[in-house]
Parts: structure tokens; C-alpha cells; sequence
């Protein structure tokens, strides 16, 4: 062989090396097609999320298939989940992307909901944050100054069991007299209400606080208040690195009544804080996938969160919070699949008797 038919030989194999993904446990995705189904709109917020992980994973998947996203939106994401735990095959080609609004419905025994978490496999999950803000007019420059707080205020809000549990469930445990206005289709509605002076109090998501957020607290026109949080390795609730020096909620609590949270409030904040940012998006693979499909799996997602370019993706898409593999993802979602009978049943009769919703 020629010394010039050995240089090439050579850079056609670093070429595939560089390209092909390597096999990996036995398990080879050459020439298929990945579908990836997301039971939300096209252009919402799970829907940017696929599309942010999608072309890595066709990346470090094994044999580098396509990965497509199938959109199937309809009765708040139970139908999308229905389909996935009836009809998707354990054959690694189909997964399932999970939002907040997707696992309360669970959490909440909701009738149509068929689908079961407790039963798939996580691959990973990803946190995002929210922060609450509020109207300067009352005076209130911190969450100190809401210690003995006799104002009302309105919120816009999606519906008492939607994600907004979370904030209308810190308002009711902060002591604050807050009146929800349901029918908001989203929290972008919400703000809208808030700087149109409908609202008193809001908040927002990590993405939409920084872009649309902190311009008004620039203005003077809204006073940060205190974010949700983020859950740390020890499934702690911690401040949001997004905004360090604004306590997390937990904190919230203990600045005005003196003491750390507990009971089952707590425990029912927690929980559905857990589903609804901690581990707000997860990609789950069926119940009777085989275990190195699943390995293989975890171990692209592994792969691609240490990605030092997929890490400038997440910082300017996903607002930047450390992404959860394997069985740091299924650690916090355990979170979600342990709320004690006692919290449920408390949470059950705080919507009946706080809002006249009754959930079954």
C-alpha cells in the first residue's frame, strides 16, 4: 500500500470515528428513526426543550439516528401520556418528554389519567426556576416587608390545579390575602395582567423572568421577592443560582414566621414544586424496555450534559440549571412518586375549601 492510500485510509477512518457515535452495551441505532413524543403545541415550552436536546442525542446515540419530535397535544397533556403507556413499543424508538403539567394530573389521581411514572424509565429530567415578583405600589421592598402584610392582591392564574399549585400554595402558607383570577392562558397572559395594572402579584419562569422581568424591575416597575428554588444533590431545597441573592421559598417562610417549614403543606408544596420545576421535564423510555437499551440511554444523556457546547446551549436556552442524569434525575423524581396519603388528602381539601375545585 502506498504511503499516500495509507494517509487517506486513515482520515477516512477518523472521519467515521468523529461522526458515528460508538456502540455502545450491544445496542446500535444505525439507519433508524427516534420518535420522541412531546403532549404539548409545537413552540411551547417542552416542545423548545426536545428540540434543544434532540439533534445531541441523535449525536451520542449509537449508530446516530433520527430523532423526530411528535407533537400530540390535547386534554393538557393526559392524551399524549395515555398514548405513550398504551400503545408505544419497549423497543427503544419511541420515548416520552413529561412537563410539570403532565405530572400533576397524576399526582392529583385525575380519572383519564392512565399513564403511570412509577413504572418507566427515567433517562434524565431538567429544573427550571421561578421567581416571584411583586407590584411596588404597596410599599414592599423585600419578603421582610411582607411580615404582618394586611394588603389583597390579585394573581393571574392558569386554574388551582394547573402548575400555579406552587405559587398559590406559597402565597396561602406566607399568610398572604391573595385572590386568583382563574382563565390566563399561560403565565406570558399573567404578566401581561401584571404590568397592565390587572394584578398585584406574579411570577414567571426562569426564561420569561429574565427576558421580560427584569427590564420592569430595571423600570421600578416590580420588586423581586423570592424565587421557588432548586432541589440540590440532597434533594434540598436551595436558592436559584439564576438569582443568588433573592431568597428561595423555604427561606420565605422562615423570614416571616420564624421557623422552617413542615407538615404536610410543606410536604404538598414540595412534592408538586419537585414535578413542577426540580424535575419539571423528564424523557422517560416504556416500562419493558430491556436494560442496556435503557443504559444506553442514560449513558447518552450523561454524555451530552457534560457536552461543553451543549452546556452554552442550556445557559442560553434553558436557563443554565444543572441537568439531571440517570439516577440523579430518578432520585429527585422520587420525590414526586413518595407524597405521603396525609399531604394528598390535605392538598384535596385546601382546593375544595381555598378554591371549590374538587378533583375526584
Amino acid at each position: 500500500m502506498s504511503k499516500k492510500m495509507l494517509l487517506i485510509g486513515i482520515a477516512f477512518f477518523i472521519i467515521l470515528s468523529i461522526g458515528m457515535a460508538p456502540t455502545v452495551h450491544g445496542v446500535d441505532f444505525s439507519k433508524k428513526t427516534i420518535k420522541w413524543i412531546i403532549p404539548f403545541k409545537v413552540g411551547g415550552g417542552s416542545d423548545v426543550w426536545s428540540r434543544v436536546y434532540a439533534p445531541f442525542f441523535r449525536k451520542y446515540l449509537p449508530g446516530n439516528p433520527a430523532v423526530v419530535i411528535k407533537n400530540m397535544p390535547g386534554g393538557g397533556s393526559i392524551i399524549g401520556g395515555n398514548y405513550f403507556h398504551r400503545k408505544v413499543k419497549a423497543n427503544g424508538l419511541t420515548v416520552f418528554g413529561s412537563s410539570g403539567s403532565t405530572t400533576f394530573p397524576y399526582l392529583l389521581e385525575v380519572r383519564e389519567v392512565k399513564y403511570d411514572f412509577s413504572r418507566y424509565h427515567l433517562v434524565f429530567a431538567s429544573p427550571f426556576g421561578g421567581v416571584a415578583y411583586i407590584n411596588p405600589k404597596f410599599g414592599a421592598k423585600s419578603v421582610q416587608d411582607l411580615k404582618g402584610f394586611k394588603e389583597k392582591l390579585a394573581y393571574a392564574s392558569q386554574g388551582a390545579t394547573s402548575l400555579d399549585i406552587v405559587p398559590l400554595l406559597a402565597f396561602e402558607m406566607l399568610g398572604l390575602d391573595v385572590k386568583a383570577v382563574f382563565g390566563y392562558k399561560g403565565r406570558g397572559a399573567g404578566r401581561v395582567a401584571f404590568e397592565q395594572g390587572e394584578t398585584d402579584i406574579d411570577y414567571q419562569t426562569s426564561s420569561a423572568y429574565i427576558r421580560n422581568v427584569r427590564p420592569l424591575i430595571k423600570q421600578g416597575a416590580a420588586i423581586p421577592l423570592m424565587t421557588w428554588g432548586v432541589l440540590d444533590e440532597k434533594n434540598k431545597v436551595v436558592r436559584d443560582p439564576m438569582e443568588p441573592d433573592l431568597p428561595c421559598f423555604p427561606e420565605a417562610y422562615e423570614i416571616i414566621h420564624g421557623k422552617r417549614p413542615s407538615g404536610p403543606a410543606w410536604e404538598a408544596w414540595k412534592a408538586f414544586f419537585t414535578a413542577g420545576f426540580a424535575v419539571q421535564k423528564v424523557m422517560w423510555l416504556p416500562e419493558k424496555t430491556k436494560k442496556d437499551i435503557v443504559e444506553t440511554y442514560r449513558t447518552a444523556a450523561a454524555t451530552i450534559i457534560a457536552d461543553p457546547e451543549f452546556k452554552v446551549v442550556v445557559r442560553k436556552s434553558l436557563g443554565g440549571y444543572k441537568q439531571l442524569p440517570g439516577e440523579q434525575g430518578r432520585k429527585a423524581f422520587e420525590q414526586v412518586l413518595k407524597v405521603p396519603p396525609e399531604s394528598k388528602a390535605w392538598l384535596y381539601g385546601w382546593l375544595k375549601d381555598r378554591w371549590d375545585v374538587t378533583v375526584k
